[in-house]
């Protein structure tokens, strides 16, 4: 006999099932010259074709990562035009987003990997350069890594007489011919593009994460935009704590906690687009990320009159207010549909008002369509439809054309012609009776 647990039993959901894994993606590494010229002004010249291999790295296990293998490394000897293997080690420093960048292909998803050099001994004091690399690595979908990478000292080298350089980077390669790094300090952003609305909240994502060797020192957000730029919050290890920023925020204990440097920007105003810029800082190095932050606000239509009559001899012109938008660009057009046709007739006999800008930064116009009795048909439905970057598909308001109405005089006139054919007819019967 056993008894029964008291109060609800609740179901325990198992926890995630986590697999180590090696990550492999074709790079580009971008060199330097001694005078760190070679990288600015020789365009494509200064890339080299390489690999990074992501060792070990922590992703979960959703059954289908049975096609999944270790990256063995190529046994033949490098030659300078050989790619550059990075074998980098993730196990001080998770990977973020590791999911996506190795289920990326299969997604159809594009990577574009880039290594350089972070700083290096100048050729003069040796033949060997070192020592830390910086690989950036940007997804279609807007993800973006920055990756801090430790390489192999020269100081090692010199005491490993088995140890040999690549040919043509003059970088120290393990007995495989690949390049041995460690992942000491990494950073990521979910978005390198945001669209938002005016009022809104938004936050942009910054993360970062470090190995137990390195040490967190500092946070800035910047934002620039058409060519000037200030910083927006600012944070040092040590110091008294930010300083309070209207509209802008930042949680301290989470960014000291859990490495979430994201920025919250409450309100958002036209005032507040242009790129967001979070760079985080150790005493060695330094990341950053660019988001671009787009506001867009969809336009208010209205058509006046919504119904009106043809009246001869008279012009009747209908107004196509649009207003609140931004940004600027919009589009307008104007349709003419009559019970005849089977479509929309296309109309280009619309005129239109210079944009007006409000206080609020948005944008106003006025479309005018005149619409002649001489040739105009009724009834019939004239729309206008407006286009604009906020919008998922276009709006369309329209207005009623009515036939004319017939006056009382013209009413009397008929009545009076119809009155004489009736006696005619009548007339006629009885005299041939």
């Amino acid at each position: 006999f056993s008894s029964l647990p008291k109060g609800p039993v609740t179901a325990h959901t198992p926890a995630p099932q986590f697999r180590s894994v090696d990550i492999a993606l074709g790079c580009s590494y971008v060199m330097d010259d001694v005078r760190g010229l070679l990288r600015a002004f020789s365009g494509s010249s200064s890339k080299h074709p390489a690999t990074l291999v992501l060792r070990g790295v922590s992703v979960r296990d959703d059954g289908n990562l049975d096609d999944v293998t270790e990256y063995k490394v190529p046994q033949e000897n490098p030659v300078s035009s050989s790619p550059v293997i990075f074998e980098t080690s993730a196990q001080s420093v998770s990977i973020p987003h590791a999911e996506s960048l190795l289920h990326a292909e299969c997604d159809g998803e594009e990577v574009n990997c880039e290594i350089s050099p972070y700083s290096s001994q100048r050729a003069g004091e040796g033949p060997c350069r070192t020592s830390w690399f910086m690989a950036t690595l940007q997804l279609s979908r807007g993800i973006s890594v920055a990756l801090v990478l430790r390489g192999p000292h020269c100081s090692s080298w010199e005491e490993e007489h088995d140890a040999t350089l690549h040919p043509k980077l003059r970088i120290p390669m393990s007995k495989k011919g690949t390049v041995l790094t460690t992942v000491e300090f990494q950073s990521s952003s979910r978005n390198t593009s945001l669209r938002t609305h005016l009022g809104s909240s938004v936050t942009l994502d910054c993360h970062f994460a470090l190995a137990p060797s390195s040490s967190f020192s500092c946070l800035e957000w910047r934002r620039q935009h058409r060519g000037s730029g200030r910083s927006l919050f600012q944070y040092q290890v040590g110091s008294a704590g930010p300083a309070v920023q209207p509209k802008v925020h930042v949680d301290v204990a989470e960014l000291l906690g859990s490495g979430d440097a994201s920025l919250s920007l409450q309100e958002v105003s036209v005032g507040d687009e242009g790129a967001y810029i979070c760079l985080v800082s150790t005493p060695l190095h330094k990341t950053q990320h660019i988001i671009q932050l787009h506001v867009a606000e969809p336009p208010r239509v209205r058509v006046v009159p919504a119904v009106v009559s043809l009246e001869r001899g008279v012009t009747t012109t209908l107004t196509c207010n649009i207003a609140g938008y931004y940004p600027l660009d919009v589009s307008v057009s104007w349709t003419q549909k009559t019970p005849e046709d089977d479509v929309e007739i296309p109309l280009s006999n619309a005129r239109f008002s210079s944009h007006r800008q409000s206080q609020d930064g948005t944008y106003s116009i006025t479309s005018y369509l005149s619409i002649n009795s001489a040739t105009a048909q009724a009834p019939a439905t004239y729309s206008c439809h407006v286009s604009h970057v906020a919008l998922a598909e276009p709006i369309s308001m329209s207005a009623h054309l009515k036939a004319p109405e017939q006056t009382g005089s013209e009413g009397l006139v008929g009545g009076f012609i119809a009155t004489i054919i009736f006696i005619v007819v009548l007339f006629n019967v009885l005299r041939r009776r």
